[in-house]
C-alpha cells in the first residue's frame, strides 16, 4: 500500500539522494521513520506532501525505475 501525507507535520529525519543533481533533481527519504515503511519526498517542496511506500512496494518502484517504466 502507498499513501500519501503532508510531511510538514512529520518531525522526521530526512536524508538527499546520493544521486542528487545539482539542479535540485532529488528527493529525500526517512529511513526508520515508520515500521516496514519509506517515506519519500521531493527535495524541493520538503513542506509538501510525502508519498510512503510500503517494503514490498518500495522495491516494486525502485525495480521500475531501473527498467526505465518511470521517468
Amino acid at each position: 500500500m502507498t499513501i500519501i501525507f503532508d510531511s510538514s507535520a512529520a518531525d522526521f529525519a530526512w536524508t538527499k539522494s546520493s544521486y542528487s543533481g545539482s539542479q535540485g533533481d532529488c528527493i529525500e527519504v526517512a529511513h526508520g521513520a515508520l515500521p516496514a515503511a519509506l517515506p519519500v519526498r521531493d527535495s524541493k517542496r520538503p513542506a509538501g506532501p510525502a508519498v510512503v511506500f510500503g517494503d514490498t512496494t518500495w522495491g516494486a518502484f525502485v525495480d521500475a525505475v531501473k527498467r526505465g517504466d518511470v521517468a
